[in-house]
């Protein structure tokens, strides 16, 4: 089953999407937003996917769906909590700047809690007052979202949670995070709105590539028009969703709606920094881990983050090229008001 949610009031409104992408309707007999619908699965799922094989058959006609006209699958969540579980990308930061990671970043996950009351519509421009010494930066990701997951819940038990599957361009201000991270109390101002992709899904849609707590299929980011990163988002993931899942829930439980995502997708090259597509490697789902490797092998980075104009799009095809979550299609423009 795959749902979005149209531009609507502030939570939007919830519509079941056909497999390709090219129809849709509205399941407001249903659940009105997929908050709804999240905090009341087990009622509704069986209705939703009810309604979905009936837009499939074509029993029901349904509508044009156009991916311009979503907000995020969750306008607002309850909570987004970002893990790192990519930790060649973690290394590749550390080693940039001369610092070793400690081992328990590989047996213990990275996390952090970002605002998550403003989501960015997976079409809508990402708007700053500046496109100069903030860094403007894109990352690419996989994200879960969530049922109702129960305090200190085991990591044999946390998949039996995740009720929807998305990406997303988690956007970073690289220019700010290192002033916020000396103060020695986490992200705040260097991670604004995030954007989701305009549909979201049920794992069984992905078949076998949803397997072991990971998706196994490339993330293509493409930078400026150009395929700028297509790494496997099961490969050197280091921690899957099951772990992140306990990880986030080993102090307090999770309320329907919680969305946990995988950190920056990021593959190695034979046990090392990855490299560019055009010399023969997977690329890169951020501008940074590209500047890191500069700074690694030339001792500067020299490709600039984004500037205002540039655009960005994120997505995933299934075995067969078609897309599976539509497009996060995004340009950084100028903040108006």
């Amino acid at each position: 089953m795959k749902l979005a949610s149209l531009k609507s009031a502030r939570d939007g409104a919830l519509v079941v999407v056909s497999n390709d992408l090219t129809r849709m309707t509205s399941a407001a007999d249903i659940a009105v937003n997929l908050q709804l619908a999240l905090d009341n699965w087990a009622r509704l799922a069986p209705r939703l996917e009810a309604l979905a094989a009936s837009l499939e058959s074509g029993e029901i006609a349904g509508d044009t769906f156009n991916q311009a006209d979503c907000c995020s699958p969750l306008p607002r969540a309850y909570q987004w909590a970002d893990g790192s579980a990519y930790v060649n990308h973690v290394e590749l930061v550390r080693k940039a700047r001369g610092a070793e990671i400690p081992d328990s970043f590989w047996i213990d996950p990275l996390m952090y809690q970002g605002g998550s009351d403003s989501f960015i519509g997976p079409r809508d421009d990402i708007e700053m007052p500046t496109d100069q010494g903030w860094g403007i930066d894109f990352e690419a990701e996989v994200v879960v979202i969530t049922d109702d997951v129960p305090f200190g819940v085991s990591v044999d038990e946390a998949l039996s949670y995740v009720k929807l599957i998305m990406i997303v361009n988690d956007v970073s201000l690289r220019g700010l995070i290192p002033g916020e991270l000396a103060k020695g109390f986490g992200f705040f101002q260097s991670k604004p709105s995030s954007s989701f992709s305009p549909v979201c899904v049920t794992p069984d849609e992905l078949g076998d590539a949803w397997r072991d707590g990971k998706l196994h299929l490339p993330l293509l980011s493409t930078y400026q028009g150009e395929l700028f990163g297509k790494p496997e988002a099961g490969v050197d993931m280091t921690f899957n969703f099951a772990q992140l899942i306990a990880h986030a829930a080993k102090s307090r439980p999770l309320a329907a709606g919680t969305l946990i995502g995988s950190g920056t997708v990021s593959n190695k090259l034979n046990d090392g920094p990855g490299k560019h597509i055009s010399d023969g490697g997977v690329g890169y789902s951020c501008i940074a881990e590209v500047r890191m490797i500069e700074t690694i092998n030339d001792g500067k980075p020299t490709t600039q983050f984004m500037q205002f104009g540039d655009r960005i799009k994120i997505e995933m095809n299934d075995a067969n090229g078609k897309s599976i979550f539509g497009s996060i299609d995004q340009k950084v423009a100028k903040l108006h008001g």
